[in-house]
């Protein structure tokens, strides 16, 4: 890997094709022109996710598992010069949480997420004692 390339931005943009696609992920170009037939979701989602720039957004937000983030190294070529994330440069760095598990540990659990549990619970109580005992008090 020690031959990895500095880009400019505008030549990634310009392998966007089914015969030569790059992606940008966090400032990294991939090559994944030979993966586009074995992407589990398609080669259009690369395509797609390869025209719109950088894909770092796109590539998150699916939830990838590590089996697919190390088999990305190997279709790594280079990086980006001077890659600035894009909610940096909108100014949402500060707002943007830099995980999935960071994004949901600030969600609190809520009266009704209790509430809901414990009356379904209670419900297979009842249905069980009627079932059990009432009905059978009745065929007597």
């Amino acid at each position: 890997m020690g031959d990895l390339k500095i880009f400019p931005a505008s030549e990634v943009s310009l392998h966007t094709s089914r015969d030569d696609c790059w992606l940008l992920i966090n400032g990294k170009v991939y090559d994944v022109t030979k993966f586009l037939e074995d992407h589990p979701g398609g080669d259009e989602v690369l395509l797609h996710a390869s025209a719109s720039g950088d894909a770092t957004d796109a590539f998150e937000n699916v939830g990838h598992s590590t089996a697919a983030v190390s088999m990305m190294e190997s279709y790594l070529i280079g990086s980006v010069e001077g890659y600035v994330p894009p909610y940096v440069a909108s100014g949402e760095a500060s707002s943007r949480p830099t995980s999935y598990a960071e994004a949901n540990k600030e969600k609190q659990a809520t009266f009704v997420d209790y509430l809901l549990p414990v009356l379904v619970l209670i419900f297979a109580f009842v249905a069980w004692y009627y079932l059990t005992f009432i009905i059978k008090d009745e065929e007597k």
